[in-house]
């Protein structure tokens, strides 16, 4: 996806974990939105995963974030271990489960983790993939909320 790129529709998800289905309409319009995938297999994703529930709690009031599960491989598409780790790991806030990689595709995505930040009219501002720039990351979260940084 290229920045300014508008979110994509969710498709229908595998399966909703802490949410019930979410849509678009739900996220866009309301405020701006963190979208992150993750793999089960995935251990930049579990290393990563402290941060990103740092993220949903810092910014509950201001920003959507969402868990998108994406499986690399057979052994990922098992509901009851990626429902295992995602307790393990604190992951609370709505997991997208995407067996199908029906949002995958929609997002062109081919990483995990990867991070897509949208602003409050469902914009992509920022695009990053791999284990490091949490800095980054917050840097641009902060400037989609408004907030100025230090």
């Amino acid at each position: 996806m290229k920045l300014r790129t508008p979110m994509p529709e969710l498709p229908e998800a595998t399966k909703w974990y802490n949410s019930d289905a979410l849509t678009k309409e739900d996220l866009v319009g309301s405020k701006p939105t963190l979208i992150h995938f993750w793999s089960v297999s995935c251990g930049l994703c579990k290393e990563a995963m402290p941060n990103v529930n740092e993220f949903r709690d810092e910014y509950s009031d201001d920003l959507n974030v969402i868990a998108v599960h994406m499986p690399r491989s057979e052994k990922d598409l098992d509901l009851n271990q990626i429902k295992e780790v995602a307790d393990e790991h604190g992951i609370t806030q709505p997991i997208y489960v995407d067996n199908e990689h029906a949002l995958t595709d929609a997002f062109e995505n081919q990483y995990v983790p990867a991070y897509y930040v949208f602003d409050e009219e469902g914009n992509l501002r920022h695009f990053q993939a791999g284990g490091g720039g949490m800095k980054m990351l917050r840097k641009r979260v902060n400037r989609v909320l408004g907030v100025n940084q230090k």
